[in-house]
């Protein structure tokens, strides 16, 4: 009955959490030898913040995070285009967070702990390779540090929540290659620095080629009554620049972007300061990975970033990433851990995720910043003398049809998997 997950990050830890959560027991194998808080600011949606109050979080999630409240696009002029409420705000059932990644991961790590044990995750196991069995699933793990074997385990189904850089998916898909490079450059860093417009709001600015996004991810200031601004600058950069290396750790260099960023002085936000004033700020690459036709091969399928890693646009990945882990649960719940249940979650969320990467590669709902700039590139007074409102209502509602968070029919909908504890108390 044992389901084993490859890969401890946000998609892996909810799965391990959710089966638990229906009697299912799991091991959860990480290549690191250490989870650590690591990354910067996210954006969980109303539809996954659902699934993780399902399971009991909702308490660790409001201590941790800011409940975003409004989503506000602008020109690289620091005009609005549009804005938007979020969350409880948009009279959704359940509010939108802003967090920390790593605060997130630690926090499902620290839950996963308590309500598994220590023993069912296991770190330093980075999976080199399985096979089917008569009734399951073997699969064999290396310590990547070492070289070592660090065991082979056997479980009835497995699932690779192992990142866009997946082990399994490599094997699966051997010809495929690196993640795909847009041309696109993200430099992120966190930056104390003074609320801003409603305090509780993520803004857009710029277009397709020069970028700048900002939430704040801390709602208690600090004793110079200063929050955590989590920022991502973006540039295009030109044809003929040459990436040195795709990598997620690199520490940025300022004066390789905060130039493109230093007339960004906008009323109600320095651009340029919360740059300059970064502890540590950090470059990455814009990359993807082309949609695929299969996900579940026997007993071992494909989830989150290692099956569908998207742009960071529309602030999804994550989010999608949990209702994957959700919907898994669901199957296994109704088809016990086999193939079938794997199947039918892919049936659903394949479709799904899809449709989502490919508009991600659109510009999803910040396109209209990118029709602003090339309708109106010296500044408009009225943003509807450069887009409509319809064109406005048209393209945020068609974000959020996509990636299945419109209200009404989300606040209709039950739950993915029952509430923790009713669903431990179905199971058994």
């Amino acid at each position: 009955m044992t389901v084993l997950i490859a890969g401890g990050g946000i998609g892996g830890l909810t799965l391990a959490l959710s089966l638990h959560g229906i009697g299912v027991p799991v091991k959860v194998f990480e290549s690191v030898a250490e989870l650590k808080p690591l990354g910067v600011g996210i954006n969980v949606l109303p539809h996954a913040v659902r699934e993780l109050i399902e399971l009991g979080l909702m308490d660790k999630l409001d201590a941790s995070g800011v409940r975003t409240s409004e989503l506000a696009y602008f020109s690289k002029y620091g005009k609005p285009i549009w804005s938007e409420p979020r969350g409880l705000e948009a009279g959704y059932k359940w509010p939108q967070f802003s967090i920390h990644r790593g605060t997130l991961q630690q926090l499902l790590l620290d839950t996963a702990i308590e309500r598994l044990g220590r023993d069912n995750i296991l770190t330093s196991h980075h999976l080199t390779g399985w096979s089917e069995t008569a009734d399951g699933v073997r699969a064999d793990f290396i310590d990547k540090a070492t070289g070592k074997a660090a065991g082979t385990y056997e479980g009835a189904i497995m699932i690779a929540a192992d990142g866009i850089h997946s082990a399994a998916r490599e094997k699966l898909y051997p010809d495929e290659g690196p993640p795909i490079w847009n041309g696109r450059i993200l430099w992120r860093g966190v930056t104390p620095a003074k609320a801003f417009l409603t305090g509780r709001t993520m803004i857009m600015a710029g277009h397709e080629i020069l970028k700048f996004v900002c939430y704040p991810i801390s709602k208690v200031p600090d004793a110079a009554g200063n929050h955590l601004i989590n920022w991502v600058a973006e540039r295009h950069m030109p044809p003929t620049y040459q990436w040195r290396r795709e990598d997620y750790n690199r520490t940025a260099r300022l004066e390789e972007f905060l130039p493109w960023f230093e007339s960004w002085q906008f009323d109600w936000l320095d651009v340029p300061g919360l740059i300059r004033n970064c502890p540590h700020a950090y470059e990455y690459p814009l990359v993807d990975r082309d949609p695929v036709s299969r996900w579940t091969f026997g007993r071992v399928t494909l989830m989150g970033d290692a099956a569908h890693p998207m742009y960071p646009i529309g602030s999804n990945g994550a989010s999608q990433a949990i209702l994957d882990a959700r919907v898994i649960t669901r199957e296994v719940l109704a088809h016990g851990p086999t193939q079938a249940a794997l199947l039918a979650c892919e049936a659903e969320r394949r479709p799904a995720t899809t449709d989502l990467v490919l508009l991600n590669r659109k510009n999803g709902p910040e396109q209209v910043m990118q029709l602003v700039e090339e309708r109106a590139p010296d500044g408009f007074e009225v943003v509807t003398d450069v887009l409509s409102q319809q064109e406005l209502e048209d393209i945020a509602a068609n974000y959020k049809r996509v990636a299945g968070f419109q209200v009404e029919a989300l606040n209709a909908k039950p739950p993915i998997v029952p509430r923790y504890s009713d669903a431990r108390r179905a199971s058994t």
